[in-house]
C-alpha cells in the first residue's frame, strides 16, 4: 500500500519542505503502531477556521489546537487532521518550546487519535502524552 501524506498551509507560513521531510516518521509512527498510513492530509488554519469546524461538525464551540477526521479501517489510517497555527503558537509559548516541536507533537496527537487513541479520561491523557513524547523522542528540533 502506497502512503499519500499531503500538507496545505491555508496560513501560508509554515516550510512545507520541512513538513514534508516529516512524512517517513509519521509512516514509522502508523507502522510501529502496527497500522499502513493510505491517504492522509494535514490542513494548517487560523482559530476562525477551526472553531467553525469545531462548531459545525462536532457541535463544540470552542478554540482546539487539533481536529481530526477518521476515514480509516483495522489496517490503515486515512484521514484529515486539522491544525490551527494559532493554538499551535499560543501553545508553544505558553510551554516555552519551539513552534517547530509544537507543530510535530499537535501532527502526531492527530496521527494517535487516528490509531486508536483517546485523552477524554486523565488515564488515556497520560497514555497519550507518552506516546507522543516517544515518537518526538525520534525527531531532532530544526527551528
Amino acid at each position: 500500500m502506497d502512503s499519500r501524506i499531503f500538507f496545505n498551509d491555508n496560513t501560508q507560513t509554515l516550510d512545507i519542505d520541512e513538513l514534508n521531510s516529516l512524512r517517513s516518521w509519521i509512516i514509522f509512527a502508523a507502522k510501529t503502531e502496527g497500522y499502513f498510513v493510505g491517504e492522509l492530509g494535514f490542513i494548517f488554519c487560523d482559530d476562525k477556521c477551526l472553531h467553525n469546524i469545531n462548531v459545525n461538525f462536532l457541535n463544540h464551540d470552542t478554540y482546539t489546537d487539533v481536529i481530526t477526521f477518521d476515514y480509516g479501517n483495522n489496517t490503515s489510517i486515512e484521514g484529515e487532521i486539522y491544525i490551527s497555527l494559532d493554538r499551535v503558537r499560543e501553545n508553544a509559548t505558553k510551554f516555552n518550546v519551539k513552534v517547530s516541536h509544537e507543530i510535530r507533537r499537535i501532527i502526531i496527537h492527530g496521527v494517535l487519535h487516528l490509531l486508536g487513541y483517546e485523552d477524554k479520561n486523565p488515564k488515556d491523557k497520560n497514555l497519550m502524552t507518552s506516546k507522543e513524547d516517544y515518537y518526538l523522542s525520534l525527531q531532532s528540533d530544526s527551528e
